[in-house]
């Protein structure tokens, strides 16, 4: 059961509050440079930050959007929207493919480009595969143990209350 008006048993927050998506505008290194993504030569694949899924920011990074699942208790799943940093030639390659069939073969990897709380985690390494073509590339492993954990780990509910 999800929507406003439902308690859950575990928590005691609303339902909506568990299955939901968190998506970050702009990658922690961009938000802290002084053009941010306006900066000169920079491209998004849409105007909008909030809806761009692949970015090139010049003396920064190239970047992909992703979802990084965190599975909570009872069944419940909280997906990040979070921005990955990419080699530039992976950058030319998603262009390539990302509206074309070979999208659902697309692997990348990356370090991660947006600090994940409660957990902190930040400026580590990421694989990213296609789950399902509708959605942009997810996260799937880490060599870092934290980030693995928290992929492939079930959480309980209080992580809830560290975010927005």
């Amino acid at each position: 059961m999800n929507g406003d008006n439902h308690t859950c048993g575990i928590c005691g927050r609303t339902t909506s509050a568990h299955d939901r998506d968190v998506r970050f505008r702009l990658p922690d290194p961009v938000l802290n440079s002084p053009d941010q993504h306006k900066a000169e030569d920079s491209w998004l694949s849409d105007p909008d930050p909030n809806i761009a899924t692949l970015m090139q920011i010049p003396y920064i990074s190239p970047f992909v959007r992703a979802l990084l699942p965190v599975r909570l208790e009872g069944g419940h799943e909280l997906r990040f929207g979070v921005w990955i940093a990419i080699h530039p030639d992976d950058l030319q390659h998603a262009c390539r493919v990302w509206n074309a069939p070979e999208y659902s073969d697309l692997k990348l990897t990356g370090y991660l480009a947006n600090k994940i709380q409660p957990w902190g985690i930040y400026k580590v390494p990421v694989s990213l595969a296609v789950l399902n073509p509708d959605h942009t590339p997810y996260c799937v492993s880490s060599s870092d143990q934290e980030l693995n954990d928290v992929l492939t780990k079930e959480w309980p509910h209080d992580v809830l209350a560290s975010l927005p």
